[in-house]
């Protein structure tokens, strides 16, 4: 769900998404699809938005952003793994000691004392792994509960390490504990993009369709993706 909002909002601002009616390529399983979006944003506004705005309202302004960066700080090691993968030594490098920099001095990551420091956090997944090595896309998926993606992306989540998705937290409600206040701290700080999406989007689900799979191919170049062949 986090996904789902987070690339209407990008799309907006750089104007790249397509709000046209014609079929999409990428999207065969688009009535599949559909059902699974409309299910996904039912859930979103019955539970995890009313949860989100709690969250806002009754969590101090300092006690969310240590959240936040317990959690991105998590991340930097998947995402240093991958950069190695990638074979962007000098990243990989950058995103472990970001990692063990604020976990060890900013206390389990609850304070980003790397990027003072001039780590620059990086942003690397399993999927932009595959990318990054010729594997193709395949056609647009839209996962119940866990929003956009695409026949590479989806089983690529259970290779990344993560506490949410492939299980490398034993206690059961730990690990849930943790996936919960995750989703509703990265859906917290989407509130805002939300209504920007409301008023621009005249077809929800192809506006967000199409700008996170143009996000998406963003991150697997590093910002400089090749000319696509559909543009020529």
């Amino acid at each position: 769900m986090r996904s789902l909002l987070a690339v209407a909002l990008l799309a907006l601002v750089s104007g790249c998404a397509s709000l046209g009616t014609q079929p999409n390529p990428a999207d065969p399983w688009e009535r599949f699809n559909r059902g699974s979006y409309a299910f996904n944003d039912a859930v979103d506004r019955a539970i995890l938005k009313p949860v989100a705005k709690t969250y806002v309202e009754g969590m101090p302004a300092f006690a969310q952003e240590g959240v936040s960066n317990f959690f991105e700080n998590l991340q930097d090691l998947g995402t240093g793994a991958n950069n190695l993968l990638q074979g962007k030594f000098a990243d990989g490098a950058s995103d472990l000691a970001r990692f063990v920099a604020n976990s060890v001095v900013g206390i389990g990551g609850l304070w980003d004392v790397a990027t003072p420091m001039g780590l620059e956090k990086h942003n690397e997944d399993f999927g932009q792994t595959l990318g990054w090595w010729g594997v193709p896309p395949g056609p647009y998926f839209v996962i119940p509960l866990l929003g956009p993606s695409t026949l590479r992306d989806a089983p690529a989540r259970w290779v990344d390490p993560s506490y949410a998705y492939n299980g490398q937290i034993n206690d059961v409600a730990l690990r849930n504990s943790l996936y919960g206040l995750d989703l509703v701290r990265t859906r917290a700080g989407l509130l805002k993009a939300e209504k920007i999406l409301d008023e621009a989007a005249l077809d929800r689900y192809s506006f967000t369709r199409d700008a996170w799979l143009q996000r998406r191919r963003h991150h697997v170049y590093d910002g400089r993706p090749p000319r696509d062949p559909a543009d020529e």
